[in-house]
């Protein structure tokens, strides 16, 4: 048994942009975790229409 391991997690968010405005990707989180809990998140992603990936700095959660 592994107690430390990485894990891949896709979600769907709202995201906004200047260029773009508001829009829903999936953002896909890299995490490591401890005895299946996690407690650090490693990367995040997004990938676009084209199928391109780009980090998530660039856009902010919208609420």
């Amino acid at each position: 048994m592994k107690l430390v391991s990485v894990k891949r997690q896709t979600k769907t968010e709202k995201r906004f942009t200047e260029k773009m405005g508001m829009f829903t990707t999936s953002v896909i989180y890299i995490k490591k975790t401890f005895l299946n809990i996690p407690f650090k998140t490693l990367h995040k992603y997004r990938e676009t229409y084209y199928g391109k990936t780009k980090d998530c700095e660039d856009c902010s959660i919208s609420a």
